[in-house]
């Protein structure tokens, strides 16, 4: 108070400026600071949910299935068949024999396509344990060797179910050894949907049959009733 000067009515207007620009600078600064942590965090939280979608879709791809074949075969149809070929002219067994159809030898490479996608995928947004066990797999087929994903689904979905503040696993319950997701097939579903549009087709069809049947018995009673007594009606 000491540095306010209220003598005479043109200092306590300066003192009163000089007040306002102060709380308004100060009051700018503030907005400036609040705007540029908010922006920061709101970048931070877009990171993280990005890296969390990613890795949960990883999780899916990897370990979403606790039946059947629960490996990853890294061959290709063409070195099968090259194997197959070789061992023909030495006349030999074949060292990987072709016991699969094409359609079995085209869902093993959707897998193996689908692996190989999340492999990547941890590689670039896991942790150091995730990126190590990523890395292992995929030298592993690279090699040309069958590899489980289990550990390294265990490793997801922890991290996963940290990440989102959920609690633990419990110690005692023992989880079934996880594998790749097994692609699905559409076609039973795009024929279940051409029948549903054929049956809605038809009953389209049945509707307008029975509309035009309605509009046929009006139109002839009316007719009937005018040739009955000769006359037109009250309203006519």
């Amino acid at each position: 108070m000491r540095g306010f000067d209220f003598s005479s009515w043109e200092s306590v207007l300066s003192t009163l400026v000089g007040i306002a620009l102060f709380a308004l600078v100060g009051i700018g600064i503030r907005l400036v600071m609040m705007t540029t942590i908010q922006q920061r965090q709101q970048r931070q939280n877009r990171q993280i949910n990005e890296r969390l979608k990613t890795l949960i879709a990883a999780y899916k791809v990897l370990g979403g299935s606790f039946t059947g074949r629960l490996s990853v075969d890294p061959r290709h149809l063409r070195d099968i068949r090259a194997a197959e070929k070789l061992a023909a002219e030495q006349g030999g067994e074949a060292v990987a024999p072709r016991t699969m159809s094409d359609e079995m030898f085209e869902r093993v490479r959707q897998v193996r396509d689908a692996v190989e996608a999340a492999l990547s995928d941890i590689i670039l947004l896991g942790t150091d344990e995730q990126v190590r066990l990523a890395e292992k797999a995929a030298r592993d087929l690279v090699a040309g060797n069958h590899i489980h994903t289990h550990e390294l689904v265990v490793s997801l979905r922890n991290f996963i179910r940290e990440a989102l503040d959920l609690t633990p696993i419990p110690a005692d319950l023992e989880i079934p050894m996880q594998g790749p997701t097994r692609p699905g097939s559409s076609g039973g579903r795009g024929r279940g949907g051409g029948q549903q549009g054929g049956g809605g087709r038809q009953g389209g069809a049945g509707g307008g049959g029975a509309g035009g049947g309605g509009m046929g018995m009006g139109m002839g009673m009316g007719m009937g009733g005018r040739a009955d007594d000769g006359t037109p009606p009250a309203g006519s």
